[in-house]
């Protein structure tokens, strides 16, 4: 079956161009898909864009749309077990990850669903009442959503489902590394109904389908997930056109634990946090910061229980964490490992790949501790999106808070407390997008999700998230309309 998908077909590639697709726990060749070029990059927009300016899309009620939205929904939940399915096959995460995924993508479609006709815009008091003055919402037109290869389905869903509620049409380019998920969604806006031209899915890597997309005169609107130098690229190339732009590029998230906070239930929710889908999470917990009569104990426990943690095939029920990525995520990893090692850092656990046969062939890395941490290592200062975790202690909660936000990231954040009243301080000072009290990881459709500082600009999910992708429009309508002799002649 063809992989592009352009003004409502499934269609090839212009050029000849393949990629295979990796799963990650033995190589293997998932599939092959085509490579999109700069001629199927313009036929996706011009479709995204005929769609928009001469389609019914723009203009159905509002609840319309929200009957496909929850169509979609319907059909994540029929197909769970296989998106599931490819999702593991194609990321590496376990098959419970992935069909925690599918529910929350669902939850995603429902939202914006019930939120599509809510906020139809307001009325102003202009103080003269022969004026009708409104403000209403439309949508910005053509959308490229830009998308990682750590959550794809699920972050598409952050994007696509708000992008549509408002009314846009969207050119989406997953991560060439796992496309698969977001082949199958798009095959289910499809089946539920979505207009021809309204969603259209292009694949390849940065250059030779990012560029032409991000820098397409006719693309109002760049949302990306990924890393910060690329993100950097997308928001100087939008500048030529002044596109509206929302970036998320990642974090470098403090886990800060106090030694007043429960020892077993802070340790466990730490191990989660930094070595959950292999730590390839852009609020992974990977920073963290504990009180310093606490350290030396949570340390050694920590060690104790990452050299226990499972590694294997995704889909086997039996483990507990899945290989990396790609071979090129394994090299960095090793890279950030070796980096720490040599600036000082003491390893606590980990430190290197597998020693079981039957992992030889997959990109796995036991996940690793570093203790006698400090800010000049660089892996304390970048993400190393990988099965890394370092250790820094504190001594008061002024220190906790230097060290929480002595980062260029601002995404997630946590501070673990019994004291009501420190933790609340402790989250009001902290400069990042979402900080969790005595928790780690969750989210709900309902709350925005972004960051401040090099984490990005814009919010994904709440209200914000749809506000994103509309534009405000104010219409003055003066009912009683008489010559205002500002000119005498």
């Amino acid at each position: 079956m063809p992989s592009l998908f352009i003004d409502g077909v499934w269609t090839e590639a212009h050029g000849t161009a393949r990629d295979e697709v990796i799963n990650p726990y033995d190589q293997s060749v998932v599939r092959t898909v085509e490579r999109a070029g700069a001629e199927d990059v313009t036929a996706a927009v011009a479709a995204a864009k005929a769609a928009f300016a001469g389609g019914d899309w723009p203009s159905t009620p509002a609840s319309a749309r929200a009957e496909l939205l929850h169509a979609v929904a319907g059909l994540l939940v029929r197909d769970k077990d296989e998106i599931a399915h490819i999702e593991t096959t194609d990321t590496g995460k376990t098959l419970a990850e992935s069909q925690i995924d599918v529910d929350d993508v669902a939850a995603v479609f429902r939202y914006y669903a019930a939120l599509a006709d809510k906020d139809p815009g307001r009325l102003v008091d202009t103080g003269n009442p022969a004026v009708l003055s409104r403000v209403v919402y439309e949508p910005v037109g053509v959308c490229a959503l830009i998308t990682p290869w750590n959550y794809p389905l699920l972050q598409l869903s952050w994007k696509v489902a708000p992008a549509l509620a408002a009314g846009n049409t969207v050119v989406i380019k997953p991560s060439e590394v796992t496309p698969l998920s977001s082949i199958k969604l798009v095959e289910l806006l499809a089946e539920a109904g979505v207009p021809r031209g309204v969603v259209n899915l292009v694949l390849g890597d940065g250059p030779s389908v990012g560029a032409p997309l991000v820098s397409h005169p006719d693309v109002d609107l760049v949302s990306f997930t990924g890393g910060l130098a690329t993100g950097r690229s997308i928001i100087r190339a939008s500048a030529e056109t002044v596109k509206k732009v929302a970036v998320e590029l990642g974090g470098k998230n403090p886990n800060i634990v106090f030694a007043d906070t429960d020892f077993d239930t802070a340790a466990d929710y730490a191990l989660t946090a930094a070595f959950l889908h292999s730590g390839q999470v852009c609020s992974a917990g990977a920073r963290l910061i504990v009180q310093d009569s606490l350290h030396d104990e949570f340390v050694a426990e920590l060690g104790r229980r990452a050299e226990l943690i499972r590694l294997g095939n995704g889909l086997d029920p039996a483990s507990e964490v899945g290989p990396l990525v790609s071979a090129a995520q394994l090299a960095k990893v090793e890279d950030y490992v070796a980096s720490a090692l040599a600036q000082g850092a003491r390893l606590v656990a980990g430190g290197r790949r597998p020693d079981e046969p039957e992992l030889a062939k997959g990109f796995f890395y036991r996940p690793t501790v570093f203790a006698g941490c400090h800010r000049d290592m660089r892996v304390i200062r970048e993400e190393t999106f990988g099965p890394i975790l370092t250790v820094e202690p504190f001594a008061d909660e002024a220190q906790a808070i230097a060290l929480g936000n002595d980062t260029e990231y601002g995404l997630a954040g946590a501070v673990w407390t019994n004291d009501i009243g420190r933790a609340h301080r402790v989250a009001g000072a902290l400069r990042h997008g979402t900080v969790w009290i005595n928790d780690f990881h969750p989210y709900v459709p309902g709350a925005e999700w972004g960051g401040f500082k090099r984490s990005g600009n814009g919010r994904e999910l709440g209200p914000t998230g749809l506000a994103e992708y509309r534009e405000a429009k104010h219409i003055w309508h003066n009912t009683a309309p008489a010559p205002l002799r500002w000119f005498k002649g």
